[in-house]
């Protein structure tokens, strides 16, 4: 009987994609944060930004994940409207 090399905690596809997603959802956030241009406030929403991933991260319904993406995609286009009407 042949072993399978994949180890038995591996992603599925859509799982490896969905989390795709998050990993680079945050890091457009926290690019799109250096932009502000007061430190406090960069601090708050660095905090913020990762207080949020981190309490999520154990999520698995692919439909509240999905629900999230949407929504700091959200937050993340009001950020980048504000800084754009700061005129930074």
């Amino acid at each position: 009987m042949a072993v399978s090399r994949i180890p038995t905690a591996a992603l599925s596809l859509k799982q490896f994609l969905q989390r795709q997603k998050v990993l680079g959802l945050y890091r457009d956030l926290q690019r799109t944060i250096r932009k502000v241009p007061l430190e406090p406030d960069r601090q708050y929403l660095r905090d913020w930004a990762r207080d949020e991933f981190k309490k999520n991260k154990t999520e698995t319904n692919p439909d509240v994940v999905r629900m999230m993406i949407t929504q700091a995609h959200n937050h993340l286009e009001d950020l980048r409207k504000s800084l754009a009407l700061a005129g930074c």
